[in-house]
């Protein structure tokens, strides 16, 4: 049924289609406030606007770069613009002019940037060294001159907007109106000031409404401020004062020497000054999908870039606006995110209640008008009126419009935004930033986890703890076995071994801020090089790069799994270096060093017993690597380095500690319903020992290569998938097909970790990217859904956990605010039909409004999530959002108020012996307080809806305790001290001990309710072949 009716609110929650977002636009005819409720929703116009002026700006910068290139070999230099240096800029040390420097790069102009004297000479115009990089004085003087890093961000908006979008309801509006009608006809009719009691009464309410949900919203916007403000958090590499540190990408200013490597976004528009293998991918700035080669000849870098493979140095030369990148980002937000499928299914929701409520309060309305007319006409004044009558019929109309506020749940789609806004600024807090508000949302149904090894499961912190060379295996535990490995290796084999170590290597030992020597590079490279200084060698000494001319790299990728480097040496000759996979690396040798240093033929038995060698380092959860080298006698044309003919110098086994925590939080996913599964480029019996420790390898689990699992059939995928618990030797590609086959295949929610540039197919393929901060690249953060800062697989288990805190908050809300609604709207109209008057008045059905809308979802929908939410299974792809142990609770809980209720409004005054004058308003009042009270304690039950102990860590949220303390003592001040706007009269203690002792009864008959069973799915055997554990009624 749920689906039949919100078949209009059905959305993808990544990347939906402009139909489907449109789709349920049209769909939402009921809403009071426009303004506020599509508040958090995407502007589609607005992004259609912006999308076409990113793609002229694209288009422009395409021709730029593509197309006038060769017309502008034609332009005649005497037509070039002249810059005059300003006398400021003189006085600073600069000789180039802001917008000459930038229109060079911008057009990628060679010509002059030639005439000048190339990079070098800008250099120096800059006054800054490629080396040393700028100094820390002349930063200030370079943001006057040459600008600052920023881009133009939307003005932030202030609390008295948020008061104006609050008061932009329609209904509210039309009380406002009724309440200055109210005082002009109660002034005339009962004079000053007992005829403005109830208008001001109205006017007051409206006031506290609009406050609270001004305050409300004020704190969510400042909340997803912050939260954008981290996203933006870009840092990069540079040196300054010739050392290197790192640096926000905001702080980049114009002779900054930045170092780029695979993955880096460029910062700010540059010249290449020095680097191997660059690749720049200038798809998000040109549309243009080839990678474009930078090198000496084709100096000029574009911010906002991305580098795809190599390493480089490059010279900032513009930045923030003055880049067509900074031109770009000022549309890159226009238009707003795309709302989550939550958000929408619940506007759908609050689209029928609304329409419902509409229904009723029309019905409500026309009930008193008609028994207001037969009442006249009965009494024969059917021709007379006067402005007490005029007064009647305004507060019947006034409690019809009240009757929408409180029926139309304005409050449900933005119940969601509340959470999720909580959500996230406690997943930052614990080291996880959610870029996509959906993300959040979706992780709570994830029901496989595709992980990395490095750095997620493991400590990322790498150490060389075992080494074979020389035909013998050497345990480095530090500097004892260190010497004991350098008195048994020839000093020949030495020496070849630390020019393996210090020529191959993309890391690099700089000085930082303390003058302090650190190696500054991948944990690997980190690693080797720590080993090769542990070996008395000393880095500058063996990467002499005058003396030892690097002529060609291949840097390691995820594909070649693999570095190498052609190396010029002193005496001319040419030596190649090759490190990598061990498996890679001994199949291109074809000698090794044997136990005498000598250089000898490696014939297959001998390559079998080093495989065997392999194999037991990566059965003691080592990281393998072999390095290798051939002496190249002639050189042909262009250098190549070489794939055959190497010569096996050693092999390394390099520790990575599983972290702390990890062996449990992977328990506390199985439990959870949750399935872990690890790719990693490793080889497999390293991965097996490592899945092994932390718990996902277990008896009957698959652990697959690569290689194998591209090539199994599909029927052998659909028998192989559902086991697969480790994948090894993997390629990008893999991890993408794994995923893709996993959510087509099996109905997956499926969440993938990702740190590498290959990765950011898979992390856009799945539900939920993950992407790693630490050891992340920025290409792989911006395809990412969360950033996990920390790179801890622990952290991921604390955004399931939060996601279905998110998911089961709103439900608790959801039946709480639909409780509510029944109540109101069905006692109101009953009693509207049967007595000609509605027990609860206009101010009155405020307040219960502001207590089930604004207050209700802070309480309910701010709840921390608790170690319960773990032992469920996760929520099934289409389940129904509305389950039916919510309706059991729903239908319970009214039956039981509407027949209280009843009972009190139609034969309360017998029932309780109330008389006298006053009689009908201590009734009223008592059905009000009755009717509150009933709330505040099905608030409490709302708490849980399947389990009956509802009290369990009540006392740890601070936000429930506060609002349920602020409800009851402003009742409290309502009744007593406001009845002369409220139309209450302050009662005697025991009808409010009365009223709260009904309200308490709920307790128990929710108790009650929990305990009838419920139909429920029986398909409960999951693919991966375990049982679904119980839920709903079986927990309580």
């Amino acid at each position: 049924m749920e689906r039949t009716l919100l078949k209009d609110f059905e959305l993808q929650h990544k990347n939906p289609s402009v139909e489907a977002l449109r789709r349920w636009r049209s769909a939402v005819t009921l809403v009071k406030n426009r303004r506020r409720r599509f508040r958090m929703v995407a502007d589609l116009d607005k992004r259609d606007e912006a999308q076409q002026i990113r793609q002229g700006i694209k288009e422009k910068i395409r021709i730029a770069l593509y197309v006038q290139k060769a017309a502008l070999q034609f332009i005649d230099a005497g037509n070039r613009v002249e810059y005059k240096l300003s006398s400021e800029v003189r006085e600073a040390g600069f000789c180039i002019h802001p917008e000459e420097i930038a229109s060079i790069v911008r057009g990628h102009d060679n010509k002059i940037l030639n005439n000048i004297g190339g990079v070098e000479a800008i250099a120096r115009k800059l006054s800054v060294s490629v080396d040393g990089g700028v100094s820390e004085e002349s930063i200030n003087s370079r943001q006057q001159i040459y600008g600052f890093n920023r881009f133009t961000e939307k003005p932030s908006r202030s609390f008295l907007m948020f008061v104006w979008d609050a008061l932009q309801d329609l209904t509210l509006i039309i009380l406002i109106a009724c309440a200055v009608v109210s005082l002009g006809v109660g002034i005339a009719t009962e004079g000053w000031p007992k005829g403005t009691y109830d208008g001001v009464g109205i006017i007051l309410s409206i006031f506290l409404v609009v406050t609270v949900t001004a305050v409300s919203d004020y704190k969510q916007y400042l909340q997803f401020r912050d939260l954008d403000k981290e996203k933006k958090k870009i840092f990069v590499q540079v040196t300054r004062d010739g050392k290197r540190q790192k640096i926000s990408i905001y702080d980049i200013v114009v002779g900054d020497v930045v170092h780029l490597s695979t993955g880096d976004q460029v910062p700010a528009d540059g010249l290449f000054i020095s680097g191997y293998f660059l690749l720049i991918d200038e798809s998000s700035l040109s549309g243009e999908s080839e990678p474009v080669s930078v090198n000496e000849e084709k100096p000029f870098l574009l911010s906002g870039t991305k580098v795809q493979d190599g390493q480089g140095k490059m010279l900032v030369t513009t930045v923030g606006m003055r880049t067509e990148w900074g031109k770009l980002m000022e549309t890159i937000n226009e238009g707003g995110e795309d709302e989550t499928p939550l958000q929408v299914k619940l506007n759908g929701v609050a689209t029928i209640i609304g329409k419902i409520g509409l229904t009723f309060a029309i019905l409500t309305f026309l009930v008193l008008i008609i028994r207001f007319l037969v009442e006249k006409a009965h009494n024969g004044e059917i021709a007379s009126w006067s402005m007490a009558d005029a007064l009647k019929l305004l507060d019947f109309f006034a409690i019809a419009v009240t009757i929408i506020v409180v029926a139309v749940p304005e409050g449900l789609p933005l119940a969601v935004t509340l959470s999720l806004a909580f959500a996230m600024k406690k997943l930052m807090n614990d080291k996880a930033l959610v870029r996509h508000l959906s993300a959040c949302e979706t992780m709570g149904s994830a029901s496989c986890i595709c992980t990395d090894k490095t750095g997620t499961l493991t400590t990322n912190r790498m150490v060389v703890t075992k080494t074979w060379i020389c035909e013998k295996s050497t345990q480095i535990t530090g500097n004892e076995s260190a010497h004991e490995l350098k008195t048994c290796t020839p000093e020949g084999v030495q020496n070849i071994l630390l020019q393996a170590i210090f020529q191959n290597t993309s890391a690099e030992v700089v000085k930082d801020k303390d003058g302090k020597d650190t190696i500054l590079g991948t944990p690997t490279e980190s690693a080797l090089l720590e080993f090769g200084c542990l070996l008395g060698a000393d880095f500058d000494a063996y990467a002499q790069r005058k003396m030892y001319k690097i002529l060609k790299v291949e840097p390691f990728n995820s594909v070649r799994k693999k570095m190498s480097v052609l190396v010029g040496l002193p005496d001319g000759g040419v030596r190649a270096f090759c490190k990598g996979a061990s498996e890679i690396i001994l199949k291109m040798c074809n000698k090794i060093i044997d136990c005498n240093g000598e250089v000898v033929d490696l014939p297959e038995d001998q390559a079998n017993k080093v495989f065997s060698i392999i194999n037991d380092f990566a059965s003691e959860a080592l990281r393998t690597l072999c390095l290798a080298f051939k002496d190249i006698d002639e050189m042909h044309g262009e250098a190549n380095i070489p794939d055959s003919g190497y010569t096996l110098i050693a092999l390394v086994g390099i520790k990575d500690p599983v972290r702390p925590g990890v062996k449990e939080a992977v328990q506390t996913c199985k439990a959870a319903g949750i399935t872990i599964r690890m790719v990693t480029g490793d080889n497999i019996h390293t991965a097996e020992a490592i899945a092994k420790e932390c718990g996902i390898l277990t008896e009957g689990g698959v652990a697959i290569e690569g290689p194998k699992f591209r090539d199994l059939s599909s029927e052998e995928m659909k028998d192989t998938i559902p086991r697969i618990q480790v994948m090894a030797r993997s390629l990008p590609l893999d991890k993408y097909k794994l995923v893709n086959n996993l959510r087509s295949m099996f109905g997956e929610v499926v969440a993938v970790t990702g740190d590498g540039t290959n990765d950011a197919p898979a992390l856009r393929e799945a539900d939920i990217g993950l992407a790693m901060g630490i050891a992340g690249t920025e290409v792989a953060k911006e395809n990412a859904d969360v950033i996990i800062l920390d790179d801890n697989f622990t952290t991921i288990v604390n955004v399931v956990k939060w996601g279905r805190s998110v998911y089961i908050n709103i439900q608790k809300f959801v039946q709480f605010q639909l409780t509510v609604n029944v109540v109101a709207l069905v006692i109101n109209f009953f009693s509207a039909c049967i007595t000609g008057s509605a027990p609860l008045t206009a101010v009155q059905l405020l307040w219960v409004n502001l207590i089930m809308d604004t207050l209700g979802a802070l309480a309910l929908a701010t709840e921390p999530p608790n170690d319960g939410l773990l032992k469920r299974p996760p929520v099934a792809r289409g389940a129904n959002f509305i389950t039916k142990p919510m309706w059991r609770n729903i239908v319970g809980q009214s039956i039981y108020q509407l027949i209280i209720l009843a009972i009190l409004n139609f034969d309360g005054k017998r029932l309780l012996g109330i008389s006298g004058s006053d009689a009908t308003e201590v009734l009223n009042t008592l059905i009000f307080n009755t009717f509150v009270f009933c709330q505040v304690f099905n608030e409490i039950n709302s708490r849980d809806i399947e389990k009956i102990n509802v009290f369990r860590g009540m006392f740890d949220s601070w936000i429930f305790l506060s609002i349920i303390f602020a409800t009851v003592a402003f009742q409290v001040v309502i009744v007593e001290f406001l009845g002369t706007f409220a139309s209450t009269v302050p009662l005697n203690w025991q009808f409010w001990v009365l009223s709260v002792l009904i309200g308490a009864v709920s307790i128990p008959i929710a108790a009650i309710l929990k305990c009838i069973p419920v139909e429920r799915d029986n398909s409960k055997q999951h693919h991966d072949g375990y049982e679904a554990l119980p839920s709903g009624p079986e927990l309580a």
